[in-house]
């Protein structure tokens, strides 16, 4: 015999988060022991078994969301939606409105199986949440953050509650939905923060300036929601039952969590002690932990405050990320969130009925109080951003992003369901499909307003051809391993640095995000007391620490590090090389090959490589290492370095650091310029601009007199005349150089169309993927430099002085040939303008700078 929920005349709920002996039960009966079918073969109905049964529900939705995902996720649909409309597709709203299909794919017994194993499914994905989450944010967030959570909170709170008031007080409405407009009032003042997590997450801007606040935030405005059920509860129970019995839910949670604290958390300390960096965590942990989410799941349900609750708080007990917290989520994320979960948002949509809604005015009353919880959390969340001059768009886009409604949501709707007598039929499939509409409705609302990339438009050039001589050269090193970290500090090593000519390196560790719900972007702070067993970040930022001891009056180092996902890690990046002024971001090759064979291959890191050269805010040079830098410092040798000039903006970026890497006395440069003898049309080396022409001749003839002053400075012509002569000379130097660099672009033309023809890495251009390849001969490690490509007022790629330039009248007569030059990197460097550039309010300003260079 099951026991399940009365709360529908058709379709019964057959499993309830809690029980309650007030509420009445329906009986139903099953046979006990029929699990396998024997098969047609016996004359046996597979459906009449529990197994065969549960097997054809899971399958049915699977295919089902997964086809209506298919069509969504163009539209910027997250899965959620899909899942909900799949359970709306096979409940009583579609397929389910045939009750023969009803009773014989999803009878009342059948059902109690599925519904038990959604909601011990989601009981393990509350766990995961709670080890993803670092409670510490919550006092590390910040004013701005925590104002947001608060009035998020509040004001939606407030407004809603005014307008219920107002409806219940002004017109006629039934008792039941007076009750019901209150748990709306609930639902559209939270923001749940494992809601905003899977947005960030499916949205790809976890780690985006709006992607921190709103995890932030909606981890404040979480506490304020559920403190205040906390005090609804207690007042209920002392009110319903009486003071003792509320008093004894008090210490009972407080025992809970005083377990949690005092025994749990320690214990997880000791295992994350006891596991070896690198190494795997024991299995015994792993089933230890498992051990205790059953236990405290039992307890929670024992004391009154549900599994879930209690999963949730075992899971804040363990610390987040590697290696412990890591390991967990990692055994539990496929099976969870590809199999349990999608079985709880179909549920919640198998129990939706959309003929069960009949009465216009309730319709009317439950959206008119969602959309002013809707408009209430829309200016709570919009008024800090703005007072701190964030650009409305970004705040539009936050208000939508705490306005998503999600697993949490759904969870309080059928909670509600279950011990609710108002919450009818008509009322629930009302409030799931504002759910739908909502999401379905934001999702794409917040892709076309916030785009993270555009506040890494800079306002002035930071390249090092534009990099003034007497100014410190600010460089960000990326590094994923240690081996990144010998190469880059040898190519910093060879960079010239001197009192007269200081490098401030900035460097940051990218680390992939792997068991933690939020992204962390932090300055790294070393130990009081060395740890005799260092973590890879301080053995890293050790090293860098070591050559800026052994160079201290000229060098200063910044360490820092990134933990995010890979496809959004390049925004840690930009940012980072946006507020510091960097005028060069040193970034690995996601190959690294020694004596032509591939020793790693980040293939995951191909995309940072190319989403860097696409958004960075300055010039990039990928470095592609094979070793040759490795040995530069061990051995008393002259570093040699070759420039492969073919031309453009790219080549004279290189050129340029060239130039600045022969003030070394241990350092040797040599130019190959590529040129050719033939005049027929399309022929040049590489296609541009008369004026890129004339900049590529200004910086040659600059060098030229340099390699007359120096004997370390060469320059030679190499003349070619197809892509086999740029082939020639490239196998011609297999060994004769340590360190070759080459811009990564050049201009259109029949040689380069040619030597890009089985470009396989585009992010390296059409030389740089010759000099890469494993199959060259070619020992030396190589450096594709980019000039920076993302500044404001640029409108020709080539113009490497001016941002603008603009018509003057003369005398009062237009004259075509007379401009007036802007000044604007000396505009554009003002405090104010720098200011709004952290703050993403730039576009704004520009327009004032727009507007005053226009008046004078």
């Amino acid at each position: 015999m099951s026991q399940i929920n009365n709360s529908s005349a058709q379709f019964e709920n057959p499993s309830r988060l809690r029980f309650d002996e007030d509420v009445g039960i329906h009986v139903v009966c099953q046979n006990v022991g029929m699990i396998n079918s024997r098969g047609l073969w016996f004359h046996d109905d597979p459906l009449e078994y529990t197994l065969p049964l549960l097997l054809l529900q899971l399958s049915l939705i699977s295919i089902i969301t997964r086809s209506i995902d298919i069509f969504l996720k163009p539209l910027g649909q997250p899965s959620i939606v899909s899942h909900i409309l799949g359970g709306i597709i096979l409940g009583p709203s579609i397929l389910g409105h045939n009750l023969a299909f009803m009773n014989k794919i999803f009878p009342r017994e059948g059902r109690i199986t599925l519904e038990t194993l959604s909601v011990f499914g989601f009981m393990l994905f509350i766990f995961q949440i709670g080890v993803k989450i670092d409670p510490s944010i919550v006092w590390k967030s910040g004013k701005r953050a925590l104002v947001v959570g608060i009035l998020g909170f509040f004001i939606p709170f407030a407004l809603a509650s005014s307008i219920r008031l107002l409806l219940c007080h002004s017109i006629s409405l039934d008792d039941t939905v007076c009750d019901v407009l209150q748990l709306v009032v609930l639902m559209q003042s939270v923001t749940a923060f494992p809601v905003i997590a899977i947005f960030l997450a499916e949205f790809k801007i976890l780690n985006s300036d709006i992607g921190r606040l709103a995890s932030s935030s909606s981890m404040i405005c979480d506490i304020c929601f559920w403190s205040f059920m906390s005090i609804i509860y207690v007042a209920h129970v002392a009110k319903e039952k009486s003071i003792q019995s509320a008093i004894g839910s008090i210490l009972s949670v407080g025992f809970l969590i005083y377990l949690l604290l005092y025994g749990i958390r320690p214990a997880a300390l000791w295992a994350i002690r006891n596991t070896p960096e690198g190494k795997p965590v024991k299995d015994a942990y792993i089933y230890v932990v498992f051990g205790a989410l059953m236990g405290f799941g039992f307890l929670g349900e024992v004391i009154g405050i549900n599994s879930l609750i209690a999963s949730f708080l075992l899971g804040l007990a363990i610390p987040d990320g590697p290696p412990l917290g890591a390991a967990i989520v990692d055994r539990l994320d496929c099976f969870v969130s590809a199999l349990l979960m999608p079985i709880f948002f179909t549920l919640c949509g198998l129990k939706t009925n959309v003929f069960s809604v009949q009465k216009w005015k309730t319709v009317g009353v439950i959206i008119l109080v969602v959309f002013m919880g809707f408009l209430g959390k829309i200016i709570g969340t919009m008024l800090p951003p703005l007072f701190c001059r964030m650009p409305f768009r970004d705040a539009l886009a936050l208000g939508l992003l705490m306005n998503s409604k999600g697993i949490v949501e759904l969870v309080l709707l059928n909670d509600w369901k279950t011990n609710s007598d108002s919450m009818t039929d008509e009322c629930f499939a009302i409030m799931i499909l504002s759910v739908v509409v909502l999401t379905g409705v934001i999702s794409p609302l917040v892709k076309a307003l916030y785009d993270p990339s555009r506040r890494f438009l800079a306002y002035r050039r930071r390249t090092i051809c534009h990099h003034r001589s007497n100014e410190e050269l600010r460089i960000l090193a990326c590094v994923l391993s240690q081996d990144n970290a010998r190469t880059i500090i040898n190519l910093l090593d060879v960079s010239n640095h001197t009192n007269d000519k200081p490098i401030g390196i900035y460097v940051l560790h990218l680390i992939k995000l792997v068991g933690r719900a939020s992204s962390l972007l932090i300055t790294h702070l070393p130990r009081e007391k060395p740890s005799q067993n260092p973590t890879e970040s301080e053995r890293i930022f050790n090293a860098f620490k070591k050559f800026e001891r052994e160079n201290c009056s000229h060098v200063a180092l910044h360490c820092s590090k990134s933990i995010s996902p890979y496809e959004t890690m390049h925004n840690d990046v930009c940012s980072v090389a946006l507020e510091n002024r960097i005028s060069l971001i040193i970034i690995p090759f996601y190959k690294q090959s020694i004596d032509g064979k591939v020793v790693n291959s980040f293939h995951v890191f191909r995309h940072l490589n190319k989403s860097v050269l696409d958004n960075a805010p300055c010039s990039v040079g990928v470095l592609v290492d094979r070793g040759n830098l490795r040995k530069f410092l061990a051995e008393p040798l002259s570093c040699r370095i070759a420039v492969l000039f073919f031309g453009g903006a790219d080549d004279r970026e290189a050129l340029a650091y060239a130039v600045r890497m022969s003030g070394n006395p241990h350092v040797s440069v040599k130019v190959l310029h590529f040129t050719t003898t033939s005049t027929s049309e399309g022929a040049e080396i590489a296609g541009g601009t008369a004026r890129s022409k004339r900049l590529d001749s200004e910086i040659l003839d600059e060098y030229k007199l340099k390699a007359e002053e120096n004997e370390r400075v060469s320059y030679l012509e190499e003349v070619v005349m197809d892509s086999g002569g740029v082939l020639a000379v490239i196998e011609s130097i297999e060994t004769a150089y340590d360190l070759v660099m080459v811009g990564k672009r050049h201009g259109e033309s029949e040689l380069m169309s040619s030597l890009g023809k089985w470009s396989e890495h585009i992010e390296l251009g059409a030389v740089g993927e010759m000099l890469a390849v494993t199959d060259s001969n070619l020992r030396a490690s190589v450096l594709v430099v980019q000039q920076q490509t993302r500044v404001w007022g640029l409108r020709d790629a080539e113009d490497s002085s001016l941002l603008r330039r603009e018509k003057k009248d003369v005398a009062g007569v237009p004259n075509s040939n007379v401009y007036r030059n802007v000044d604007w990197d000396t505009m554009l460097d003002s405090e104010e303008l720098k200011d709004a550039n952290h703050n993403g309010t730039g576009q704004q300003d520009v327009r004032s700078w727009e507007k005053y260079s226009n008046n004078n």
